[in-house]
């Protein structure tokens, strides 16, 4: 039996042996490094809400963190997961597949852009293929959408 306690204390000591070799003025744990923070084009936060609009035919497509959600007057409503924003000097895209199966891709330039039906600039001009159809328009973060509606 006493062989048996002999083992069952040689792993505790030979722990308590190995925390002691630590030395506190060895380097310490380098911080993480900090979380990469979202692009900033023509003053629009990509990682906010953004919302990119049309005229003839009408369309949207609102952006958020996690989804893009294409909608147009004559289809269905299409949503497609964000898979973040490639940015290239001024300009940012957007690839994904929607639920539907389309190819989807929306590309923000930071030019100014009118919607030619008011008088409405918006700091983004956007440019949305999806399936086949190119469209064009205009992009703005949403919360700037809300603040000042179109006239």
């Amino acid at each position: 039996m006493r062989a048996i306690r002999t083992t069952f204390l040689i792993g505790p000591v030979l722990g308590l042996a190995l925390v002691g070799c630590y030395d506190r003025r060895d380097k310490a744990p380098e911080a993480a490094p900090p979380p990469e923070t979202a692009p900033v084009l023509a003053g629009v936060d990509l990682g906010k809400p953004v919302r990119a609009l049309g005229t003839e035919p009408f369309w949207s497509v609102e952006i958020t963190p996690d989804t893009l959600i294409y909608t147009r007057m004559d289809q269905p409503t299409q949503r497609a997961p964000n898979r973040g924003a490639t940015v290239q000097g001024t300009v940012a895209t957007y690839a994904t597949s929607t639920d539907l199966n389309a190819a989807m891709n929306v590309v923000l330039i930071a030019t100014e852009c009118s919607d030619g039906m008011s008088d409405r600039t918006y700091p983004l001009t956007a440019r949305v293929e999806i399936g086949d159809d190119t469209l064009s328009g205009c992009a703005a973060s949403a919360s700037a959408l809300k603040v000042a509606p179109a006239p």
